[in-house]
């Protein structure tokens, strides 16, 4: 594996830094490298921002309105707009669905979604987990009969991220009769979540945000058109759609942008007579986390360098699943440590954005416990660091 860049590959970086530095927000730069919230309006933004460029896609093919770039171009742009404060795309749209769609769906739905995903119309959240089948997924018990040109979907499902914001919905459903062997049972329906018969329940996080939700189902008439691909073949295109995700939780970029953050920190953070900075100890912390993020990093430059000769991500995904989450928990420690008591704020009053009122610290402070606690559950979404060993000793290892 070559790591060193080419001429060209270099004169792309700072093609990224020069539109980065001219068209990424300053507010929304500002808040993102502090830890803060964005809401739905910065998201779309500066989504929009990249749409206007033909950015916002990257990982679509270009007949569909992708960029053309070469993984490592990807992986060139993720790096330098995270360490210059630019968000992720909400990525249930962009990175999820719409693989799915273009890849399995009709051309009739290629046409119908796809235009609005790309120019974030639209906003999609994901319906797989339930409440008892989460990690073992396919033990899902929402169903969905059809009835003529109809199915008649009824269940609910849990930890709904973003839903309250959701246009559309994308979900697992049970077609199959109960004898029907689980994967073989399930489908994947598009759902527009104004259809009569959907609650939006929220679930209030440790950190005080309505971020998930519960979505329930009560007799929802989905036409059959929104089902992608076959009936029963729902597993299939499910298991492709989590190799993205799992994928895209290692974030690299966000996670060099961070602990950036959290070494200038404890340059400026008073310990004893010096600075955090200089204790043993806290600088022995600091320096097993900067290897673990360069070796994080270099996975994914070999995974990188597997998929440009045309595979798809694999098992792999799951290593990167595993180390990108453990190394950004092991970073929100950090940053606790660094804020200390100036953790947790003063006052706390619940709004939709989460926790407001006084701290009695520095604001980005204030924000690295509420941060902390809904970070814990990045190493259970996308299927846990658990279920990804078993993945990985299976389909690496063959053990």
């Amino acid at each position: 594996m070559n790591i060193e860049f080419t001429s060209a590959e270099l004169a792309f970086q700072q093609q990224i830094r020069q539109f980065l530095n001219e068209k990424l927000p300053v507010d929304i730069a500002e808040k993102r490298k502090a830890g803060l919230y964005l809401g739905k309006e910065d998201q779309v933004r500066w989504q929009k921002i990249l749409y206007k460029q033909g950015w916002s896609a990257p990982n679509w093919p270009v007949e569909h309105g992708g960029t053309g770039w070469t993984p490592t171009e990807k992986y060139i742009w993720a790096t330098e707009c995270a360490l210059a404060g630019g968000p992720e795309v909400i990525s249930f749209g962009l990175k999820m669905v719409a693989p799915i769609i273009y890849g399995h769906g009709s051309e009739e739905q290629k046409q119908r979604f796809l235009p609005d995903i790309l120019a974030s119309n639209a906003w999609w959240c994901q319906g797989y987990s339930e409440a008892n089948a989460g990690s073992d997924l396919a033990s899902l018990k929402t169903t969905a009969a059809q009835e003529g040109d109809e199915y008649i979907v009824n269940g609910a499902k849990t930890w709904t991220t973003l839903g309250q914001h959701a246009d559309w919905i994308f979900c697992l459903v049970r077609t199959g009769a109960p004898e029907v062997k689980n994967q073989e049972a399930i489908s994947f329906l598009l759902i527009d979540m104004k259809t009569s018969g959907i609650t939006v329940s929220p679930i209030i996080t440790l950190d005080g945000k309505p971020e998930v939700n519960e979505v329930f189902f009560d007799n929802v008439r989905v036409p059959v058109t929104n089902r992608i691909g076959e009936e029963g073949k729902g597993w299939t295109y499910a298991k492709t759609l989590l190799t993205h995700e799992r994928t895209n939780i290692a974030r690299v970029g966000l996670s060099k942008q961070r602990f950036a953050r959290a070494k200038q920190l404890a340059k400026e953070t008073v310990d004893l007579d010096g600075y955090l900075i200089d204790n043993p100890a806290f600088s022995q912390k600091m320096a097993e986390v900067e290897i673990e993020l360069l070796a994080l990093e270099y996975t994914e430059l070999r995974t990188l360098s597997a998929v440009s000769t045309g595979a798809a991500p694999g098992p792999e995904s799951s290593i990167l699943k595993i180390k990108g989450t453990e190394v950004s928990q092991m970073i929100d420690e950090l940053l606790v440590e660094i804020a200390g008591n100036y953790a947790l704020p003063f006052v706390k009053e619940q709004f939709e954005d989460g926790f407001a009122g006084e701290h009695i610290g520095p604001e980005t402070a204030a924000n690295s416990a509420p941060y902390y606690f809904n970070n814990r559950k990045a190493s259970i979404y996308g299927g846990s660091n658990e279920i990804q060993k078993n993945i990985i000793c299976k389909a690496v290892l063959g053990l």
